[in-house]
């Protein structure tokens, strides 16, 4: 078996039907399985999926274990050489997963490689990014992020180019490097885990690679939509168990602390959104609520 393709879905049937659809009309050339790993859905996805795509290997699960946990359930099944996550959110491009696994094949210091991610109206989307690092997430609050992103728009498009971590939307990865690094590390509930498991693919001495020949459109939050204020939480507790991981305690000690100096400034200037009309107050107003969560919770994190 060539490859096998991972899907994790939390209550989007339609756009998983979609995703799935376009999966096997945009076909890899070599033989391949896709599993699909539901997450508790009350939306009739895992129904769904066992109608329409008989073919699918479906795992469901109970409770919602989180995505890096449901992961790694379908990983630790599969059969194939090289293993695709990929969000149910997504539509391959006619062309997309053969590129991906040629590329793998022709690039043996690969370890790892994505997609040119696009938006629903075709424009391009950032799908990949250097690692977080105290110095970078400090330039991001002070809305300098430019500074530490990648500037893919001015990118070529027809050359790959070597990265630090790819978006989690969709990254294929050689198998017998996951078995050896570790698959996903399940204390990511969600939120980071696909940049640590790219900084271990690195630290290995392998390569992570965008690959601008194959296109796959992200539609972009489908599932965290849901639940904004609990994954805004579950965004920060990532990057937190990420820092301290990687890069030790004092340094999450720091990052705690930057954290909530950036979240006090916020809340200090949130009545200013009053000032606005909506739906830009609501927006603000819901974003400072965000925020006043993450300061009571930022102490247990």
């Amino acid at each position: 078996m060539k490859l096998s393709i991972v899907i994790v879905s939390w209550n989007t049937a339609d756009i998983l039907a979609q995703c799935l659809d376009s999966v096997f009309a945009h076909a890899p050339d070599a033989p391949f399985e896709v599993w699909v790993v539901d997450n508790a859905s009350t939306d009739g996805s895992p129904a769904m999926a066992q109608q329409r795509f008989p073919q699918v290997r479906l795992l469901q699960n109970e409770t919602n274990p989180g995505f890096a946990t449901a992961n790694n359930q379908a990983m630790r099944q599969c059969a194939g050489d090289y293993v695709l996550l990929l969000n149910p959110d997504t539509i391959v491009y006619a062309g997309a997963l053969p590129t991906l696994v040629q590329f793998l094949d022709n690039n043996p210091q690969a370890g790892a490689c994505g997609a040119r991610l696009l938006n629903a109206d075709g424009s391009l989307q950032l799908s990949c990014y250097p690692t977080p690092t105290l110095e970078r997430e400090l330039l991001r609050m002070f809305h300098l992020d430019g500074r530490v992103r990648y500037h893919m728009d001015s990118w070529d498009t027809n050359t790959p180019r070597q990265v630090e971590a790819l978006l989690g939307a969709c990254i294929m990865a050689r198998r017998h490097i996951l078995e050896t690094i570790g698959l996903m590390d399940e204390s990511y509930f969600m939120f980071s885990e696909e940049i640590d498991l790219c900084y271990r693919i690195s630290q290995a001495g392998w390569g992570i690679f965008w690959v601008p020949q194959a296109q796959i459109v992200h539609l972009g939050g489908q599932s965290t939509r849901q639940v904004q204020t609990e994954m805004f939480l579950r965004l920060y507790e990532g990057k937190l168990r990420y820092m301290r991981k990687h890069y030790g305690r004092v340094t999450a000690v720091l990052y705690k602390l930057l954290l909530l100096m950036a979240s006090l400034t916020r809340l200090l200037i949130a009545p200013i959104a009053w000032l606005e009309r909506p739906p830009q107050r609501d927006d603000h107003l819901a974003l400072a609520g965000r925020y006043w969560q993450l300061v009571k919770e930022l102490p247990g994190y």
